[in-house]
């Protein structure tokens, strides 16, 4: 499964990065990862109108696209749109940050999903 990274460079600047997710284990209920441990869930709504300037991730976290899309801009330009169904894996929690803003001025419901601190996802 593969889902979008937002990461702090060495050039203290956000980036993008395309991460796979394995999914190892079958099951009859179908294929799973591993667990990833957590700290509960935060849900979130925001209007049409949401234009969020360079901010950084408050904390290691997945953000789940419910409805509505949102266009992600990085510090070296670069933006993705990331519609209903799509993963933000934000990890920026330091340097510049990134942008957010609402896409043609429709809501939008995630989920973010904080993710512990001493998990390291890319060992999936």
């Amino acid at each position: 499964m593969r889902i979008v990274r937002v990461f702090t460079g060495d050039d203290n600047q956000s980036h993008f990065e395309d991460v796979d997710i394995d999914l190892l284990h079958q099951s009859p209920r179908g294929r799973l990862s591993r667990l990833i441990k957590g700290r509960g869930v935060i849900f979130r709504e925001v209007d049409g109108s949401y234009d969020l300037d360079f901010h950084r991730a408050p904390r290691r976290q997945f953000v789940v696209n419910l409805s509505g899309s949102v266009d992600i801009t990085v510090g070296d330009g670069s933006a993705r749109r990331l519609g209903p169904g799509e993963i933000l894996w934000a990890e920026d929690t330091t340097g510049q940050g990134h942008k957010s803003q609402a896409v043609d001025g429709q809501p939008r419901r995630c989920l973010f999903l904080p993710i512990d601190d001493e998990e390291v996802v890319l060992q999936i």
